[in-house]
């Protein structure tokens, strides 16, 4: 298991409801797009910072760091916000071989 989070700037942004649009454009992409749990996780009433959690589930350690990397891609270029910081961390869940 895989996951990151990823803290955006929305310079310019005037509204909550112009938040929520950008949010929902990313969620809506990444879960369609690469089918990754992904969600609001933090900062819901600052209407400049959005702060996204996501998480993809593997039995291959390098599928599940490939998976993240293209969630924490997608963000990245899906839309007029600035990503300002990136987190991520690998998660061996099971036998430790299977991670070989």
């Amino acid at each position: 298991m895989a996951t990151a989070r990823v803290t955006l700037s929305l310079p310019g942004n005037d509204s909550l409801k112009g938040k929520r649009k950008v949010v929902r454009r990313i969620l809506d992409r990444a879960r369609h797009r690469l089918n990754a749990a992904i969600a609001e996780v933090d900062a819901m009433d600052d209407h400049r910072r959005i702060v996204l959690g996501a998480a993809v589930v593997s039995n291959d350690a390098r599928h599940a760091n490939a998976m993240i990397d293209g969630v924490q891609e997608l963000i990245a270029t899906a839309t007029e916000a600035v990503v300002i910081d990136r987190q991520m961390e690998l998660l061996h869940v099971g036998e430790m071989d299977d991670w070989g």
